[in-house]
């Protein structure tokens, strides 16, 4: 989401300045790449970039053939295929291995359904949301409709011009689109009938992170300094007025003061929420372990000793509440990986790792340790559906 925001501060500058945009975006990789699908870069007609599709070794040819879009006010679809063991030639040299579909379309500003004007239209809020990018393989040079479609969360549904040309695709692409939303998950179609072959990229987007830190003592500056460079939201609430100040904080960072009782009021919780206490006072901890348990949250974190914790779990059990086996799970303490951590920044940079890897499902465990690919290759089949006959499933 922060570089989402980038995007569209470049873009607003450069409506400003009277400069002309293009945006890139990688809408397919077949094999391995540095970015995934969803990765997006804005270029303007002086060549300044903003954002990246790639570790930068693509961002060279990238700008080349925006120029040429902008130029010619034209959508273009450009493959990278990597697997060919003589791509230096094309003035990339990868060093990966796979096929990577970059759709680079110019934007009109008097449209209001411009791709980033759909990205402002759900940036600033905590909706989740589903966006469609329609372009053809077949035909690379070819009409590439680009991202036309943003179904939100509140069932409001955003589209350019007539979506797809082609009826039929409309239909069909609406009910995919719903199916991503309550699947919570990206894919891809293709859809082939008389008139048009078109692939989609349906990306299904969950708001930020919102990293809820209870505590304002020193050990939290860096936890909300490196969670807003990873563009999650960042929350710090502590009963202490002297500590909770604004400008103890990176910029953007909400500061309330507040008792515990009072302190999840008026506050969004959502399931990109987590939690970390970490006030160094017991009874506030165990005050806040007490309102946050029930939520269905995915990650509470409590640092300490694991006897910290053990001990707030048994008194609220003498208390009476009874700690289901998901709250349990949800429960980390000590909190953060086993890094060897020592410092303030150290352990923030424990922290922020768990919680990345408990929300994506994963195990924090070295890379090279990985039996399997790091993204699964599944997660990029395209699925073939021919219009008005059965559908068959294809890679």
């Amino acid at each position: 989401m922060k570089e989402m925001h980038e995007l569209i501060r470049a873009f607003d500058e450069a409506v400003k300045a009277g400069r002309k945009t293009a945006l890139a975006t990688v809408v397919h990789v077949d094999g391995s790449s540095y970015r995934r699908p969803g990765a997006r870069m804005l270029v303007d007609d002086t060549g300044r970039l903003t954002g990246a599709i790639s570790g930068g070794c693509l961002e060279g040819d990238a700008l080349r053939k925006a120029l040429w879009v902008l130029s010619q006010q034209k959508s273009r679809l450009v493959t990278y295929d990597t697997m060919d063991d003589d791509d230096a030639r094309f003035g990339v040299g990868l060093g990966c291995n796979g096929i990577i579909q970059v759709l680079i379309e110019p934007i009109n500003p008097a449209d209001p359904a411009n791709p980033i004007e759909l990205l402002k239209a759900f940036a600033d809020t905590r909706q989740k949301v589903v966006l469609v990018t329609l372009f053809s393989l077949q035909d690379t040079r070819g009409e590439q409709p680009g991202t036309c479609l943003l179904w939100k969360e509140d069932a409001s549904l955003l589209t350019k011009g007539s979506l797809a040309g082609d009826p039929g695709i409309r239909e069909i692409l609406l009910e995919d689109v719903r199916l991503a939303f309550a699947g919570q998950s990206s894919h891809f179609k293709n859809y082939v009938s008389a008139h048009r072959n078109l692939t989609a990229f349906i990306e299904y987007i969950p708001p930020p992170v919102s990293l809820v830190i209870i505590g304002a003592g020193n050990d939290v500056v860096p936890l909300v300094g490196m969670a807003q460079m990873l563009g999650w939201q960042t929350t710090v609430i502590d009963g202490r007025a002297t500590h909770a100040k604004t400008e103890r904080f990176a910029p953007g960072c909400q500061v309330r003061v507040s008792k515990p009782e009072k302190a999840l009021e008026g506050l969004v919780i959502d399931e990109q929420t987590v939690f970390v206490l970490m006030t160094h006072n017991y009874n506030y901890d165990l005050a806040m372990l007490r309102a946050l348990l029930g939520r269905r949250l995915a990650y509470i974190g409590s640092l300490g000793p694991k006897k910290k914790l053990d001990r707030m779990l048994g008194e609220l059990k003498e208390q009476g509440l009874v700690v289901t086996g998901f709250e349990r799970s949800a429960l980390y303490g000590p909190s953060g990986l086993d890094i060897g951590a020592e410092t303030p920044e150290e352990i923030a940079l424990s922290i922020l790792a768990e919680i990345k890897a408990v929300l994506a499902g994963r195990t924090g465990q070295p890379l090279r340790n990985n039996t399997e690919t790091i993204h699964a290759r599944a997660a990029t089949a395209i699925q073939k559906i021919s219009l008005g006959q059965e559908e068959n499933p294809e890679q």
